[in-house]
């Protein structure tokens, strides 16, 4: 998985509307689903694509973090556009289009080398990883 920031100018602790970073993978056989009939081929899964979107996200804000702060998915509104098989790379894009206090709202895509595969709407909160611990912790007992 490579990781870049494109276009970003960021701040320690200030989140900007356009901030954005991408993640480029290799859709391997465990991101795929297969449906089991012989003329469909196996493609990349709806699951894998959210989770490479999330952390496109996760890396455009991971420089405005304060230490003991992490961030936490709160909302995904994805359009599954297009398939893509085993083999191709994937770009997904995470830009912000609303920063609220501790909510941030991104816009997601992702494109194979042929079209446009994925968009649609992301939002995650900043939290004290401290709080979400507790509360995980909480939940064993």
């Amino acid at each position: 998985m490579k990781i870049s920031e494109t276009k970003c100018q960021t701040m320690r602790n200030t989140i900007k509307t356009g901030m954005c970073a991408e993640i480029e993978f290799r859709v391997e056989n465990e991101h795929t689903i297969s449906f089991l009939e012989a003329d469909m081929p196996a493609v990349l899964s709806t699951p894998s694509l959210i989770w490479f979107l999330e952390h496109a996200a996760i890396e455009v804000l991971k420089p405005v973090l304060e230490a003991g702060e992490v961030s936490v998915g709160t909302n995904v509104e994805i359009q599954h556009l297009a398939p893509t098989p085993a083999g191709c790379t994937v770009t997904c894009r995470a830009r912000v289009v609303q920063a609220d206090g501790q909510a941030v709202s991104f816009h997601v895509e992702a494109h194979d080398s042929h079209e446009l595969i994925a968009r649609g709407y992301h939002q995650r909160r900043i939290v004290r990883a401290g709080s979400i611990a507790k509360r995980v912790l909480a939940k064993k007992l």
